[in-house]
């Protein structure tokens, strides 16, 4: 099953954004950011949100729903 930190990577490599400049434009840590592509944390909910927001998708695309 493909997981969060995939779906993650997919629409960061879509946009054209490195991990540095997505950090940036949500104010999370790039090692934050990094942990959550390799499946090895997740993110809070107000982090979820702030995804959602800057990609412009649904939470339940992040969840695999």
């Amino acid at each position: 099953m493909e997981g969060f930190g995939k779906r993650l990577k997919e629409l960061r490599k879509e946009k054209g954004i490195s991990v540095i400049e997505l950090s940036k434009k949500i104010n999370y840590s790039k090692s934050v950011i990094f942990y959550w592509e390799s499946d090895e944390r997740e993110p809070s909910i107000s982090a979820l949100k702030a995804l959602c927001d800057f990609f412009d998708v649904s939470a339940d695309y992040f969840l695999g729903r």
